[in-house]
């Protein structure tokens, strides 16, 4: 009898471009990992308050980086994509967010991380826009570091407080439906852009 093991699933890092707790951005992205398919393993990053403010003197002092900034490269250098969720502060993105893709974008002993990294872009607010102007400014300066922007669909989830409980379950179906449809989208861009997963040899097992 031959054995055949499931494909390991994509390992995905999530970012909020928030460093509130309990940001909108922030609960969906959990909310995505509860909606991703077995396919999309959901990891979100939780440490983004521990990376400086991208400062020269700071990079060649420290050979490797920062500690904070080791841990990011290293985490968006073993994920096989990245999901950024962004709010929108001033018609653009939040300056932390910008800061983290500032020295993910420089070189470190992980490599050039965001080079051709497979990236989705999404992002919640409070009022009627849900982001659409932080997320172009986050798309640009993504295709400026060489990743690979997942062109569509898109995602834009506005008036976040009546979609997103408290304890980051989707309250509107549609969301959800557009949710799934995105990380489906998602997968079939890793598979599009990144190589191939290795798949695990059949294992032959005697007949009993």
């Amino acid at each position: 009898m031959t054995t055949f093991h499931p494909t390991p699933a994509r390992r995905v890092l999530c970012l909020a471009g928030s460093l509130r707790r309990d940001s909108w951005n922030r609960r969906l992205l959990q909310a995505a990992v509860a909606q991703a398919p077995a396919t999309l393993q959901l990891d979100v990053y939780d440490a983004l308050s521990t990376v400086p403010l991208f400062d020269e003197d700071l990079e060649q002092r420290e050979a490797a980086g920062p500690a904070g900034v080791q841990a990011l490269h290293a985490a968006v250098a073993a994920a096989d994509g990245l999901v950024i969720a962004t709010p929108e502060y001033n018609h653009a993105m939040p300056g932390v967010l910008k800061n983290a893709l500032d020295w993910l974008s420089r070189e470190s002993p992980a490599g050039d991380v965001l080079a051709e990294k497979p990236v989705a872009v999404l992002g919640a607010s409070s009022g009627p826009w849900g982001t659409r102007l932080a997320q172009a400014s986050l798309r640009q300066v993504l295709h400026t570091c060489g990743a690979l922007v997942m062109p569509a669909p898109t995602l834009f989830v506005a008036n976040a407080a009546s979609r997103l409980d408290a304890d980051s379950t989707l309250a509107d179906l549609a969301t959800v439906q557009s949710l799934q449809d995105f990380l489906l989208a998602f997968e079939r861009w890793i598979a599009r852009v990144a190589p191939p997963l290795a798949r695990p040899e059949p294992v032959a097992t005697a007949r009993c």
